[in-house]
């Protein structure tokens, strides 16, 4: 197992990915600068917001940590969140710097990444540290991705920054993908893997690391466990109002926070391999935006199908109620590829993206700071009015 994990992560590719090709790419800004120019809603609104963040300033400090704890583990404290709010401020930081052209938020970012860099060295705890691994491992490495064509940035601090990724959250990421930390391939709920899959993607865009890059796609793909399309898919159902298709996934007996988090991760997935051009949000039969149709109907108040789900928690014979109609971002990511620049049927998809966009306290997709101060608030990178919505 050891070869294998090393392997994926040294072995730098031979081809160019494109930079910056995470979740964004220099069209992107293009786009969201002409849209910004002209004032129009919602672009207008959710760049305030932004700018509003207390993670979107050039003066914000990062607080590294040499080894992160999440999960109580008797022994040590729990640090984390220092993490995940060190990231999104990074990212934010980034956006502000792309858009802006203005180099203090430029080096607010890359501050951040360099301090952590030089700092981290583990994530420790209970089984969550592999949380930790996926998801603020997808984030820094976006928050990297997006700078990594700045003058600015040392050499040697941003190969240091790459070397952190590539040693602490890759090798996580990859030891849970092979190892499902000792249990079997069904053990863990969907969203673990989705997490850790985002942040091999990321990490690997950023690296130049296609050994690490086509594996988490592959994995995407066929994988054994429940992040891979075809297990996540529990059953589908045709609509027959509308004739659409719509998939249960494989979280949705345990509850609603769970249901829609799968949805904005396998959005991160999608995106970010798409913009590599590597179209996982066609695979299937557009089995993402079906997953994204059936979360989004159930959440904004429709009954939906249910097929019984054997968790390794027992039965789920219904689908849950639990946390029915959380306020979630991310939705706006999932509805701008399939309703506006694949043109396809996402109606449920966009329900629920304006309903969580009605219920949130600007009215548009806000990001990390803007649901609350715990981590399910910063799980996704949000403000997807401005960063991906097309008309």
């Amino acid at each position: 197992m050891r070869n294998i994990i090393s392997i994926l992560i040294f072995s730098i590719s031979a081809t160019a990915f494109i930079h910056p090709g995470a979740l964004h790419t220099a069209q992107d800004f293009s786009r969201i600068n002409t849209y910004l120019a002209s004032e129009a809603e919602p672009y207008n609104t959710t760049w305030t917001l932004l700018t509003a963040s207390p993670y979107a300033q050039s003066s914000y400090q990062p607080s590294p940590k040499e080894t992160v704890y999440r999960g109580s583990n008797g022994v040590d404290s729990e640090n984390y969140p220092s993490l995940y709010r060190d990231a999104a401020a990074a990212y934010q930081l980034a956006i502000r710097w792309r858009i802006t052209n203005d180099t203090s938020y430029a080096d607010a970012s890359i501050n951040i990444l360099s301090s952590w860099a030089s700092a981290l060295t583990a994530i420790e705890g209970t089984s969550d540290k592999f949380l930790a691994s996926g998801l603020y491992g997808y984030q820094m490495a976006n928050a990297a991705e997006l700078m990594s064509d700045y003058s600015g940035w040392d050499a040697g601090n941003k190969t240091a920054t790459g070397t952190m990724l590539t040693n602490v959250f890759a090798s996580m990421n990859t030891r849970f993908m092979q190892e499902h930390n000792g249990q079997d391939y069904y053990h863990y709920y969907a969203n673990w893997d989705l997490c850790n899959l985002a942040s091999l993607l990321a990490i690997g865009i950023f690296t130049d690391n296609q050994t690490m890059y086509d594996y988490a796609l592959d994995y995407v793909r066929a994988g054994p466990s429940n992040g891979a399309l075809p297990i996540f898919a529990i059953a589908n159902y045709t609509e027959s109002a509308s004739g659409k298709i719509l998939t249960q996934g494989q979280e949705a007996g345990r509850d609603q926070g769970h249901s829609t988090l799968d949805m904005v991760l396998l959005g991160i997935v999608a995106q970010q391999a798409y913009n590599q051009e590597d179209d996982l949000f066609a695979e299937y039969s557009n089995e993402i935006l079906n997953a994204a149709e059936y979360v989004g109907k159930y959440n904004v108040g429709y009954d939906v199908p249910y097929t019984l789900y054997d968790s390794y928690q027992g039965n789920q014979t219904v689908v849950s109620n639990n946390s029915r109609g959380v306020v979630r971002p991310g939705f706006e990511l999932l509805s701008a590829h399939y309703g506006q620049v694949k043109g396809l049927n996402s109606s449920w998809t966009d329900s629920y993206r304006d309903w969580a966009n009605a219920n949130s306290t600007s009215g548009v997709e806000g990001g990390g700071g803007n649901y609350g101060s715990n981590s399910g608030g910063f799980d996704g990178l949000g403000f997807g009015s401005l960063l991906y919505r097309i008309s």
